[in-house]
This record gives C-alpha cells, sequence and structure tokens, in this order.
C-alpha cells in the first residue's frame, strides 16, 4: 500500500542505487553520484529535512551492508555533500 501515490515505474536514467553495492544502476558510480544529488536537490527544494532524513536512512542501511567502508566517507559519500543552512545571528 502506498497511501494512494501512485507509483511510476523506474526509468533507465533514473539513477538509483543496486545494493549492497550502493552503485548507481545507470552510471556505475558510487550512490548518490553527482547527477541524482542534483535531481535530488532539486526534487527536495522545498524540503531540505526530508532530503537530510531519506539519505540518513540510506546512509544507515549502507553501513551495514558496506562494512568495509570506514564511516566517514560514508558519512561524506550520503550526507556530507548536502548544503548547510546559512546561520543567522
Amino acid at each position: 500500500m502506498n497511501g494512494g501515490v501512485p507509483r511510476h515505474p523506474a526509468l533507465p536514467d533514473d539513477h538509483l542505487p543496486v545494493t549492497p553495492d550502493w552503485t548507481c544502476a545507470t552510471c556505475g558510480a558510487d550512490w548518490p553520484c553527482a547527477t541524482k544529488r542534483r535531481r535530488l536537490l532539486d526534487e527536495y527544494q522545498r524540503d531540505r529535512a526530508a532530503l537530510g532524513v531519506y539519505l540518513a536512512a540510506c546512509l544507515a542501511v549502507a553501513s551495514d551492508q558496506l562494512r568495509r567502508v570506514p564511516v566517514a566517507a560514508l558519512q561524506q559519500r550520503f550526507t556530507g555533500w548536502l548544503p548547510r543552512p546559512r546561520r543567522s545571528f
């Protein structure tokens, strides 16, 4: 059940992750690849907090599946590239 939201089939250029290696199904780069990062920023432009939660959930799964990759490298790969909000003083 998907809460009434229609599901669209994946397209060949969706840049989805292939697990357990966490590579991009389209370009073969580490996921999220540069193209997927741009698309995620566009998709979540109005809710960056939700994007952070989504990527943190992916990081949690990937850290279990990619045990040989240092945690700091995985954090940078999954969430370290996210733009930081500007601080207001």
